[in-house]
């Protein structure tokens, strides 16, 4: 699969505990849409401190065990694949913060 190197970068932010619909894990259920719509790929990444909309800090110090950590989701394509993804996100999706922004893609799998 080639990517163009100018690419769209969708982020998704929301809480390690969020569920889609169906009630799977929210960061699994974007995943498999991602990969079954045919993204280039996709990256889940949990933080250990964060805070959203209701400003509750979420941390993972040990003396003070938070279970709803950060969680964002990185999507890298083309804009047009990604316009096509966001209402399949935003469906599966019940409070997050979606963000899209452009990036050049510099290096895609092997080669130059």
């Amino acid at each position: 699969m080639e990517l163009p190197s100018q690419c769209v970068l969708l982020r998704i932010f929301f809480g390690e505990d969020d569920r889609a619909a169906d009630g799977m894990p929210l960061h699994e259920a974007i995943v498999i849409k991602a990969r079954e719509t045919g993204m280039a790929g996709a990256t889940v990444l949990r933080g250990p401190l964060g805070f959203g909309r209701s400003s509750v800090l979420h941390t993972a110090k040990i003396l003070r065990l938070s279970q709803d950590l950060p969680i964002v989701v990185e999507i890298v394509d083309a804009p047009e694949k990604i316009d096509a993804l966001i209402p399949q996100i935003k469906a599966l999706t019940m409070s997050c913060l979606i963000t899209k922004e452009k990036v050049e893609v510099i290096r895609y799998g092997d080669g130059n």
